[in-house]
């Protein structure tokens, strides 16, 4: 299967092996609760967002352009840009019932969008090797919740101190926090929202 493989698809994997690292050290943050751990999680997301750009221009630059690295983008674009984020969520501390509803939403848009993307990529593109404009923002938009994830954690606002509290919404608790990715799942799905693809 290897000598199947483009160079930019060995980039795709990288992005993809970061996102995997991500979900790894917020889980080894939860264990054993060191900030350095929670900001190295939080760090492999720009990294893997690097690795996303890269491939894409790499393929675009080679003119090796194919289904199968459009698939391996979407499939690692999950993981680091999807599930990654998600987990970084609850180990800052969004663990209520309600925040695993909203994380959960937020990994199924980002899911939904993909899969969108790939089906209507080529109507999109209007003939041509580059799709014109994004439905929806891109699923690595989502870096930027990781972002401000970050910098609470260097401000030492995770877990109980986190931004915004606990609300009780019937037997359920919600870290209002969680509704940056309610926000950030429901701008992924928009039909209406137009972005012009650089």
């Amino acid at each position: 299967m290897l000598r199947e493989f483009h160079l930019a698809d060995f980039f795709t994997l990288a992005n993809a092996a970061c996102g995997l690292a991500g979900v790894f050290l917020a889980m080894h943050y939860v264990a054993a609760d060191s900030a350095s751990l929670f900001l190295l999680a939080a760090a492999m997301a720009p990294a893997a967002f690097a690795f996303d750009v890269l491939d894409g221009r790499i393929a675009r630059m080679r003119h090796q352009h194919s289904v199968l690295g459009r698939e391996l983008d979407s499939l690692a674009d999950v993981i680091s840009f999807g599930v990654a984020p998600a987990a970084l969520g609850f180990a800052a501390g969004m663990r209520g019932a309600w925040d695993w509803v909203v994380l959960t939403y937020f990994v199924c848009c980002g899911v939904s969008r993909l899969a969108r993307y790939n089906v209507t990529a080529e109507a999109l593109s209007e003939g041509g090797e580059k799709v014109k404009y994004f439905e929806g923002t891109p699923i690595p938009t989502s870096v930027v919740i990781t972002a401000v994830l970050a910098f609470a954690a260097w401000q030492g606002r995770l877990g109980a101190s986190l931004y915004g509290g606990e609300w009780s919404i019937g037997p359920w608790t919600l870290h209002p926090l969680a509704l940056l990715y309610a926000l950030s799942g429901t701008l992924m799905v928009s039909k209406t929202l137009r972005i012009p693809k650089l």
